[in-house]
């Protein structure tokens, strides 16, 4: 019997030697009793190929970095052995220029300021554009700026610009004018500072410019960059004052909460605020607070409440002051606030905010301005009256 006559009917018998002839043939056999779909073995061997390939990339990165560190290692060490005789003084001795801007310290910004001088009518007039590259005081990285300008030769009148919130390149564009005679240019000086707004504690200097007059060209209008020294850290004899304040446009009544004072003149043995109201540039009503003794930084938390109908609110004068007895004075100013719509700088920016945010009392602190100033203000308020019909 021959082998074709032993195998089973309907089945069919090819030899190895003969199966592994085509080899194409061979796999499409295998492939064909591989008992997953079709799709399935191409998702996986397209992942693997995926997988590889990442691999591959991976090591070469790796092997590169390794090659740039090796080479930065080699370019920052320097060998003595390899270093010639002859060495210049440039290797071994910065740059003037660096050593001066290592004395000079950080810096803490620039101002864009312009001056323009008026020869007919001696006036100044000083033009704050912009800020750049503040420095923030604070871990949060930002601040709350604002400009503070007057003169040397005047010192009583002080231009506060708006306070720029969470910037450290507040654009201002304001101006003022001084009026300062031509003999007192030489010795005159320009000083802007620029303050951190706080709230609830002491504004925090962040930036100090002096411009001498006697050296600048008034002749042409000059607008360029300066960079801002230090902060001057000298505090004001006259101290500061915390209140706050709150109205209730419904019930006509604004309340005024004496919280504290700080920084008061030394040598004092008491001292007390007082509250005026001023209506229509007069005297109308006035409470004061008890008297502290023998401290400089006195506690008083106290409460006044004046009846003031909304109506008569734009024309009110509220007048804040401190006074302070001594062994030689029976009684002294020693600071006062004008707050009110006629205000200006942060007494107004209170007043506004009390205003805008009825029945929430806002506190704030405040440093206190000469008394000269403020009963200046006053004076040419009572001063403009109404003329008298004739008889």
């Amino acid at each position: 019997m021959t082998t074709a006559d032993q195998t089973s009917p309907g089945l069919s018998f090819t030899p190895f030697s003969a199966r592994t002839q085509g080899a194409p043939g061979f796999i499409q056999d295998v492939w064909d009793k591989i008992p997953l779909p079709r799709w399935l073995l191409i998702t996986i061997l397209v992942a693997t190929a995926f997988l590889l390939v990442s691999c591959l990339l991976c090591i070469i990165c790796c092997c590169c970095r390794c090659q740039q560190k090796k080479k930065r290692v080699k370019k920052e060490t320097v060998g003595l052995g390899r270093a010639s005789n002859s060495t210049s003084a440039h290797l071994v001795q910065p740059d003037v220029d660096d050593v001066e801007l290592a004395l000079e310290g950080p810096k803490s910004g620039r101002l864009q300021v312009s001056l323009e001088y008026n020869f007919r009518s001696q006036e100044l007039r000083v033009g704050l554009k912009e800020a750049a590259d503040l420095k923030a005081l604070q871990a949060a990285g930002m601040a709350d700026p604002y400009a503070r300008i007057h003169l040397t030769s005047d010192p009583q009148k002080i231009h506060e610009t708006k306070v720029h919130r969470q910037t450290l390149s507040p654009i201002f564009n304001e101006s003022c004018v001084f009026q300062v005679a031509q003999a007192e240019l030489p010795e005159a000086i320009l000083v802007i500072q620029v303050l951190d707004f706080h709230r609830f504690s002491p504004h925090a200097p962040m930036g100090e410019l002096r411009i001498p007059l006697g050296t600048s060209d008034l002749h042409h209008v000059l607008e360029q960059w300066y960079e801002l020294g230090p902060p001057d850290q000298a505090k004001e004899p006259m101290g500061e004052l915390c209140f706050s304040l709150r109205y209730v446009p419904s019930m006509g009544k604004l309340t005024v909460v004496v919280l504290e004072a700080r920084g008061l003149k030394q040598g004092l043995s008491d001292s007390y605020v007082k509250v005026q109201l001023f209506l229509n540039r007069k005297k109308w009503k006035k409470k004061k607070t008890s008297v502290k003794r023998n401290t400089s930084n006195p506690y008083f938390n106290e409460a006044f409440t004046f009846a003031l109908p909304f109506s008569q609110i734009q024309n009110v004068d509220l007048l804040v002051s401190v006074w302070g007895h001594s062994r030689l004075s029976r009684g002294e100013p020693l600071g006062k606030l004008l707050l009110g719509c006629r205000a200006t700088g942060h007494q107004l920016h209170h007043w506004s905010d009390m205003l805008a945010h009825a029945r929430r009392p806002l506190a704030q602190w405040h440093r206190l301005q000469s008394p000269e100033e403020v009963d200046k203000a006053l004076q040419m308020k009572k001063g403009l009256r109404l003329p008298l019909p004739d008889s």
